[in-house]
Protein backbone atom coordinates (compact mmCIF):
# COMPACT_ATOMS: atom_id res chain seq x y z
CA UNK A 1 0.00 0.00 0.00
CA UNK A 2 1.14 3.55 -0.61
CA UNK A 3 -0.16 4.44 -4.06
CA UNK A 4 -1.51 7.74 -2.77
CA UNK A 5 -5.14 6.81 -3.40
CA UNK A 6 -5.65 3.90 -0.96
CA UNK A 7 -7.60 4.80 2.16
CA UNK A 8 -6.32 4.77 5.75
CA UNK A 9 -7.57 6.18 9.02
CA UNK A 10 -5.31 8.95 10.34
CA UNK A 11 -5.78 8.83 14.12
CA UNK A 12 -5.11 12.22 15.71
CA UNK A 13 -4.68 12.76 19.44
CA UNK A 14 -3.64 16.43 19.69
CA UNK A 15 -4.93 19.59 18.07
CA UNK A 16 -5.88 17.75 14.87
CA UNK A 17 -8.80 16.20 16.75
CA UNK A 18 -10.42 19.59 16.15
CA UNK A 19 -11.90 19.41 12.65
CA UNK A 20 -11.19 23.06 11.79
CA UNK A 21 -7.59 22.64 12.88
CA UNK A 22 -7.20 19.52 10.76
CA UNK A 23 -8.78 21.30 7.80
CA UNK A 24 -5.73 23.60 7.72
CA UNK A 25 -3.52 20.57 7.12
CA UNK A 26 -5.70 19.58 4.18
CA UNK A 27 -6.48 22.97 2.64
CA UNK A 28 -3.68 25.16 4.05
CA UNK A 29 -3.86 28.19 6.34
CA UNK A 30 -3.24 29.25 9.93
CA UNK A 31 -5.35 27.48 12.57
CA UNK A 32 -7.20 29.59 15.16
CA UNK A 33 -4.78 30.34 17.98
CA UNK A 34 -1.80 28.96 16.05
CA UNK A 35 1.42 30.71 15.06
CA UNK A 36 2.33 28.94 11.83
CA UNK A 37 0.66 28.53 8.44
CA UNK A 38 0.19 25.05 6.99
CA UNK A 39 0.87 24.62 3.24
CA UNK A 40 -1.90 22.03 2.88
CA UNK A 41 -2.13 18.72 1.02
CA UNK A 42 -1.84 18.05 -2.69
CA UNK A 43 -5.37 16.69 -2.38
CA UNK A 44 -7.35 19.18 -0.23
CA UNK A 45 -10.60 17.20 -0.18
CA UNK A 46 -12.18 16.66 3.24
CA UNK A 47 -12.01 13.26 4.97
CA UNK A 48 -14.45 10.62 3.79
CA UNK A 49 -15.46 10.02 7.40
CA UNK A 50 -14.47 10.87 10.97
CA UNK A 51 -14.87 8.64 14.02
CA UNK A 52 -13.85 8.48 17.66
CA UNK A 53 -11.38 5.71 18.44
CA UNK A 54 -10.03 4.37 21.75
CA UNK A 55 -6.75 2.43 21.83
CA UNK A 56 -4.49 1.09 24.61
CA UNK A 57 -1.89 3.61 25.75
CA UNK A 58 -1.93 7.28 26.65
CA UNK A 59 -1.09 10.82 25.58
CA UNK A 60 1.46 13.03 27.33
CA UNK A 61 2.88 16.54 26.82
CA UNK A 62 6.59 17.24 26.35
CA UNK A 63 9.12 19.39 24.41
CA UNK A 64 8.14 22.84 23.09
CA UNK A 65 5.58 23.52 20.40
CA UNK A 66 6.54 26.21 17.89
CA UNK A 67 2.90 26.51 16.89
CA UNK A 68 1.17 26.74 20.27
CA UNK A 69 3.90 27.28 22.88
CA UNK A 70 4.14 24.89 25.83
CA UNK A 71 4.32 21.12 25.60
CA UNK A 72 3.37 19.10 22.53
CA UNK A 73 1.08 16.06 22.65
CA UNK A 74 2.64 12.65 22.01
CA UNK A 75 1.14 9.17 22.01
CA UNK A 76 2.81 6.40 24.00
CA UNK A 77 1.21 2.97 23.43
CA UNK A 78 2.92 1.66 26.58
CA UNK A 79 1.26 4.08 29.00
CA UNK A 80 -1.51 2.54 31.13
CA UNK A 81 -5.12 3.19 30.27
CA UNK A 82 -6.74 4.22 26.99
CA UNK A 83 -5.94 7.01 24.56
CA UNK A 84 -8.88 8.84 22.99
CA UNK A 85 -8.19 9.46 19.32
CA UNK A 86 -10.17 11.02 16.50
CA UNK A 87 -9.71 9.15 13.25
CA UNK A 88 -10.15 10.62 9.77
CA UNK A 89 -10.55 8.41 6.71
CA UNK A 90 -8.20 9.92 4.10
CA UNK A 91 -5.99 8.76 1.24
CA UNK A 92 -2.45 7.54 1.82
CA UNK A 93 -1.27 10.55 -0.19
CA UNK A 94 -3.07 12.91 2.17
CA UNK A 95 -1.66 11.02 5.13
CA UNK A 96 1.87 11.41 3.75
CA UNK A 97 1.33 15.16 3.32
CA UNK A 98 -0.03 15.51 6.87
CA UNK A 99 3.03 13.68 8.23
CA UNK A 100 5.33 15.99 6.22
CA UNK A 101 3.65 19.10 7.61
CA UNK A 102 3.94 17.80 11.18
CA UNK A 103 7.68 17.39 10.54
CA UNK A 104 7.88 20.96 9.14
CA UNK A 105 8.66 19.59 5.70
CA UNK A 106 7.12 20.39 2.35
CA UNK A 107 4.34 17.96 1.40
CA UNK A 108 4.39 16.21 -1.94
CA UNK A 109 6.04 12.80 -1.52
CA UNK A 110 4.13 9.57 -0.91
CA UNK A 111 5.24 7.24 1.88
CA UNK A 112 5.98 3.53 1.64
CA UNK A 113 3.66 2.23 4.35
CA UNK A 114 4.47 -1.46 4.02
CA UNK A 115 6.64 -1.64 7.14
CA UNK A 116 4.17 0.05 9.47
CA UNK A 117 1.30 -2.00 8.05
CA UNK A 118 3.23 -5.26 8.44
CA UNK A 119 4.98 -4.69 11.77
CA UNK A 120 2.94 -1.95 13.45
CA UNK A 121 5.84 0.51 13.62
CA UNK A 122 8.14 2.38 11.23
CA UNK A 123 10.81 5.01 11.97
CA UNK A 124 11.05 7.62 9.21
CA UNK A 125 13.72 9.49 11.16
CA UNK A 126 14.75 10.58 14.69
CA UNK A 127 12.38 13.57 14.90
CA UNK A 128 9.49 14.14 17.25
CA UNK A 129 6.71 12.96 14.88
CA UNK A 130 8.74 10.69 12.59
CA UNK A 131 7.68 7.33 14.07
CA UNK A 132 4.61 5.81 12.43
CA UNK A 133 2.39 3.44 14.42
CA UNK A 134 -0.48 1.20 13.44
CA UNK A 135 -3.25 1.41 16.03
CA UNK A 136 -5.43 -1.42 14.80
CA UNK A 137 -8.09 -1.38 12.11
CA UNK A 138 -11.49 0.25 11.74
CA UNK A 139 -14.18 -0.74 9.25
CA UNK A 140 -11.70 -2.58 7.06
CA UNK A 141 -9.01 0.11 6.89
CA UNK A 142 -5.78 0.40 8.93
CA UNK A 143 -5.58 3.05 11.65
CA UNK A 144 -2.28 4.96 11.52
CA UNK A 145 -0.79 7.68 13.67
CA UNK A 146 2.65 9.14 14.35
CA UNK A 147 4.56 10.02 17.49
CA UNK A 148 8.04 10.47 18.94
CA UNK A 149 10.65 7.67 18.90
CA UNK A 150 11.07 7.96 22.67
CA UNK A 151 8.71 6.88 25.45
CA UNK A 152 7.06 9.18 27.97
CA UNK A 153 9.56 7.98 30.61
CA UNK A 154 12.51 9.19 28.53
CA UNK A 155 11.59 12.86 28.26
CA UNK A 156 10.72 15.59 30.75
CA UNK A 157 7.01 16.49 30.86
CA UNK A 158 6.04 20.03 29.88
CA UNK A 159 2.75 21.76 30.54
CA UNK A 160 0.69 22.56 27.43
CA UNK A 161 -0.49 26.09 26.68
CA UNK A 162 -4.07 27.30 27.11
CA UNK A 163 -4.67 27.76 23.34
CA UNK A 164 -3.44 24.23 22.67
CA UNK A 165 -5.62 22.72 25.39
CA UNK A 166 -8.65 24.67 24.17
CA UNK A 167 -8.37 23.14 20.70
CA UNK A 168 -7.72 19.61 22.02
CA UNK A 169 -10.64 19.97 24.43
CA UNK A 170 -13.01 20.88 21.60
CA UNK A 171 -11.72 17.98 19.51
CA UNK A 172 -12.17 15.51 22.35
CA UNK A 173 -15.74 16.60 23.00
CA UNK A 174 -16.73 16.37 19.35
CA UNK A 175 -14.72 13.29 18.48
CA UNK A 176 -15.71 11.20 21.50
CA UNK A 177 -19.09 12.71 22.24
CA UNK A 178 -17.93 13.48 25.79
CA UNK A 179 -19.39 16.18 28.01
CA UNK A 180 -17.19 19.06 29.14
CA UNK A 181 -16.37 17.62 32.54
CA UNK A 182 -15.32 14.23 31.19
CA UNK A 183 -13.10 15.75 28.50
CA UNK A 184 -11.49 18.23 30.91
CA UNK A 185 -10.75 15.52 33.48
CA UNK A 186 -9.24 13.30 30.78
CA UNK A 187 -6.87 16.09 29.70
CA UNK A 188 -5.95 17.07 33.27
CA UNK A 189 -4.81 13.49 33.98
CA UNK A 190 -2.27 13.42 31.14
CA UNK A 191 1.45 13.62 32.05
CA UNK A 192 2.59 17.19 31.51
CA UNK A 193 -0.86 18.60 32.27
CA UNK A 194 -1.26 16.61 35.49
CA UNK A 195 -0.53 18.82 38.50
CA UNK A 196 -0.26 21.93 36.29
CA UNK A 197 -3.83 22.19 35.03
CA UNK A 198 -6.91 21.42 37.14
CA UNK A 199 -9.97 19.98 35.41
CA UNK A 200 -11.92 23.14 36.29
CA UNK A 201 -9.26 25.34 34.68
CA UNK A 202 -9.34 23.29 31.50
CA UNK A 203 -13.14 23.32 31.44
CA UNK A 204 -13.08 27.11 31.74
CA UNK A 205 -11.12 27.30 28.48
CA UNK A 206 -14.24 26.20 26.62
CA UNK A 207 -15.54 29.69 27.41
Amino acid sequence: MGTGTDLVWYASYGSNMHAERFRCYLEGGVPPGGRRACPGCRDPRPPRRAAGHLVPGGVYFATESRVWGGGRAFFDPDLPGSAALRAYLITTGQFADVVAQEMYREPGTDLDLREVLDTGRCALGPGRYETLLRAGDLDGHPVLTFTAPWSSAEVAPRAPSAPYLRVILAGLRTGQGWDLGTAAAHLAAMPGARGRWAPSEIAALAG
